[in-house]
């Protein structure tokens, strides 16, 4: 399932949140190019999406979850990556 959090992290003047899955990076990268986005936006687990990106994402079906909600999300589906970490997808 496309799990989305609120937009409510500021940058560059949009609020903005983020766009997961709580399956798959294939399933993410699917749903996010149905959304328009470039694999280049991918950051280690998640594309971070403005608010009205997220709308859309809402409309073609990604479950509107608070942000803690969405990393425990991650982490169970063992999707979860750190800063410190390698990304777990490596094809790009």
């Amino acid at each position: 399932m496309i799990l989305v959090d609120q937009a409510i992290w500021p940058h560059r003047g949009k609020m903005w949140a983020h766009l997961v899955s709580d399956s798959s990076y294939d399933e993410l990268h699917r749903f996010a190019e149905d959304l328009g986005l470039t694999r280049g936006m991918f950051q280690e687990d998640h594309y971070d999406v403005p608010s009205d990106v997220r709308e859309r994402a809402v409309s073609l079906g990604a479950k509107p979850v608070d942000f803690r909600v969405l990393v425990l999300a991650l982490r169970d589906a063992g999707l979860r990556c750190r800063r410190t970490q390698e990304p777990v997808d490596k094809e790009f």
